[in-house]
């Protein structure tokens, strides 16, 4: 009897032979299509058959930051593939109450941009939820300038506020003139881009596609390097994996040399962190949460060490989640 891994490898196999028959290409065990031997598409690829395996039995219900075809919906897309029912949800504080009430299996939310930095509205409703983190996902973020009408008849451009920050210094050269006039997604910019007059929207090339209409410009974000971290969330995280990944929230006492005394924690027992934030407490002014991602899994010893040390300084530790780095 094959195991799941094995019926994986075989359906690769079967596929690198069925492009081998389309492109002529043989495979005698040296040649291979090259798409295929590319590590990145060959997990693509196991991801979406896995998906739509695991959709035959039962889907995954994922909520993600709607309407369809916005960043969220692309980032959704690329962890759980197309087999997933994936449900819109018109907040993030509204993806996180459909997890934690079991209405849906897994949330996606924006949480760090590269350009922008932190996601406020997640941050904030980690402090008063349950839900745990069980992965993440790194999506590239590519903006494209898209109309139903030419460059020169664009009097206003529709985009969410941080696509509109992401692109600032293009649309300031470019269309100095147009007014800038904020919505709720790049999705749903682009459906206002569809029916309004001499309207352009700021969105990706899918949400161009979807509404029918003309990408003008593509690639206009001002950086190269514009990257969204998303987080999958759970009502449980994951188990250890090779490359795990810790998020951690945790409040200090309002004393000099407390965050300092914390970072040397981690430091004695070799922790790397890859990501720190303070965060205003909410309706408390003056004090501040701490937000970290640390390499390593919740259950290593020296973890456990840590979080254990960091209570002994009066620190309140909440973990968030331990996932598979993204």
């Amino acid at each position: 009897m094959m195991n799941i891994q094995e019926i994986d490898q075989e359906i690769l196999r079967l596929m690198e032979l069925r492009a081998a028959l389309v492109t002529g290409v043989k495979t005698d065990g040296k040649k291979r299509p090259a798409a295929l031997l590319d590590p990145e598409k060959k997990e693509d690829v196991l991801r979406d058959v896995r998906s739509l395996c695991d959709a035959l039995v039962k889907p995954k219900k994922v909520a993600f930051l709607g309407p369809f075809f916005s960043f969220s919906h692309q980032a959704a897309l690329k962890f759980f593939g197309s087999g997933a029912d994936f449900a819109p949800v018109s907040s993030i504080s509204g993806i996180f109450e459909e997890v934690e009430r079991g209405q849906c299996d897994f949330g996606v939310v924006p949480v760090e941009n590269s350009t922008d930095g932190r996601v406020v509205d997640a941050l904030e409703t980690f402090t008063h939820t349950k839900v745990q983190i069980c992965g993440e996902v790194a999506l590239p973020i590519h903006h494209a300038l898209m109309a139903a009408c030419k460059r020169s008849e664009i009097r206003t451009v529709f985009s969410k506020p941080q696509a509109l920050s992401q692109c600032r210094h293009w649309l300031a050269k470019h269309l100095p003139d147009a007014a800038l006039e904020e919505t709720t997604s790049t999705a749903a910019a682009a459906q206002l881009a569809r029916t309004t007059p001499n309207a352009a929207a700021v969105a990706s090339s899918l949400a161009a596609r979807a509404n029918g209409l003309e990408i003008l410009v593509p690639e206009i974000e001002d950086s190269r390097f514009n990257v969204t971290r998303f987080a999958v969330l759970s009502q449980q995280d994951a188990p250890k994996t090779a490359k795990s990944k810790t998020m951690l929230m945790f409040e200090l006492p309002h004393e000099a040399g407390a965050l300092a005394d914390a970072m040397a924690i981690f430091k004695r027992n070799r922790i790397n962190l890859t990501w720190i934030e303070s965060f205003p407490m909410p309706n408390e002014p003056g004090k501040y949460l701490f937000f970290v991602d640390l390499e390593g899994h919740r259950t290593q010893m020296k973890i456990r060490r840590a979080l254990t040390a960091l209570e002994k300084k009066n620190a309140r530790v909440v973990v968030l989640g331990s996932y598979p780095a993204g």
